[in-house]
């Protein structure tokens, strides 16, 4: 048989296989939600610090979200939310806006994505892989 028509049945069986997933398999608390609702936050990548603040954001599962990050640091810096397919570079002295849906409920980290150096600060030493928030997303909760 030709390769080409393999590779047809294989594409249909990709696809068919997807499609029965979803519809049979895929528990309801798992698929994709979107409620309509607008959150707004700013984050800071505060000046010599290497943190974010607010370090932590609560939001509903389904909320979309619009984020002014503020890079107030001389240097580079970046932001990353890998769940939400979110990875922007923030140049020095800088605002960005990123907007995207949280679909899923749980813990989601956001973190810097520009290796940014280290410092002291408070007496602790503090460097790039310090730069870590979280995303707190609740499940949506429905009235009886």
């Amino acid at each position: 048989m030709n390769k080409y028509i393999w590779l047809i049945i294989l594409g249909v069986l990709i696809v068919g296989g997807g499609i029965v997933y979803r519809v049979f398999f895929l528990k309801a608390e798992k698929v994709p939600v979107v409620s309509g609702k607008v959150k707004e936050f700013t984050v800071l990548a505060k000046k010599d610090t290497w943190s974010f603040v607010p370090e932590n954001i609560e939001v509903e599962r389904g909320d979309k979200i619009i984020m002014t990050v503020v890079n107030e640091d001389s240097y580079d810096h970046g932001i990353a939310i890998d769940a939400f397919g979110v990875s922007q570079r923030m140049p020095a002295l800088s605002t960005i806006n990123i907007e995207f849906v949280v679909t899923q409920a749980g813990d989601f980290p956001f973190y810097c994505s520009v290796p940014c150096g280290e410092g002291v600060v408070d007496g602790k030493k503090r460097s790039h892989f310090d730069m870590v928030g979280k995303i707190k997303v609740r499940d949506i909760v429905k009235a009886q």
